[in-house]
């Protein structure tokens, strides 16, 4: 059996600071996830998706257990360089992560620092812009880019170094809906690809083409399995503070079969009701 390319063993975590009487942000984590999957990583404000998301990039270390990425121990800082060029990761807000005066200089910075020969970077970067949509942008400030495009940026440099794992945390929370839905195709483009996707959300929408579903709740994993499962849960929605999609919210007024497939999109649910 091959070795997942991530595993948490009894994972705990509590920030720096924090109160003798607050609890940990996360507690007890036990996740093994496959290559290629893409799982969508769900939980109320405060549940401690972003930590974990954290956790996975090696940007901070368990206090109690141990993460593994690709087989890498991420409590060995030795491992760190290897860890982020296999994982990579996508904020909320790109602002925080573009740190060039351009955009071409930015899609590269990463390629730099890994010691790409000149030539490699030059390809890269031709390739990269051209896929997420930037190669006009080369030269241009990112400061003066929309939303979208400082997220296509961004996006546009961490798949530049291949990483086998992207980390997406609310990618979408600053966009506009067409420039949501772009970027959700080229994520959607990726996955098919073979890489392995972490897609952080509170639009259950965006999680449609997802194979798996983990929701926590208060530092701890509620839920591991199929989407449709915990939408047709009201107390684990109740539990998460989430919302199943309008298509699985209507689709319970229509008379479905045993067996079938909870329809999580309205393309979906329009094909159920004509059958």
């Amino acid at each position: 059996m091959d070795e997942p390319i991530i595993s948490l063993r009894n994972v705990s975590y509590l920030y720096p600071h924090a109160e003798e009487s607050q609890r940990p942000a996360l507690s007890g984590i036990d996740l093994e996830i496959a290559a290629g999957e893409f799982v969508g990583l769900v939980g109320a404000n405060g549940s401690g998706k972003t930590t974990l998301a954290r956790l996975l990039n090696a940007l901070i270390i368990p206090a109690a257990g141990e993460v593994r990425i690709a087989g890498l121990l991420t409590s060995d800082r030795s491992n760190h360089d290897r860890i982020r060029e296999t994982a990579g990761m996508v904020f909320q807000n790109p602002d925080s992560q573009i740190v060039a005066t351009s955009v071409g200089d930015d899609i590269a910075f990463g390629l730099e620092n890994i010691g790409l020969p000149p030539e490699e970077i030059e390809a890269r970067i031709t390739e990269a812009a051209a896929r997420f949509g930037v190669a006009d942008l080369l030269e241009r400030e990112p400061h003066w880019l929309s939303g979208g495009q400082k997220q296509r940026t961004v996006l546009a440099g961490v798949v530049a170094l291949e990483p086998s794992l992207l980390i997406l945390d609310e990618p979408t929370s600053m966009l506009d809906p067409a420039s949501g839905r772009q970027f959700r195709r080229l994520v959607d483009e990726l996955r098919r690809g073979g890489t392995t996707i972490i897609y952080i959300t509170h639009m259950m929408e965006e999680l449609v083409g997802a194979g798996r579903l983990v929701a926590l709740d208060g530092g701890r994993i509620a839920f591991d399995g199929e989407p449709g499962d915990f939408f047709t849960s009201p107390e684990l929605l109740e539990r998460t503070s989430l919302e199943a999609p309008l298509a699985a919210r209507l689709s319970a007024a229509v008379p479905r079969g045993d067996g079938k497939r909870l329809p999580l999109t309205i393309e979906q649910l329009a094909a159920e009701i004509c059958a």
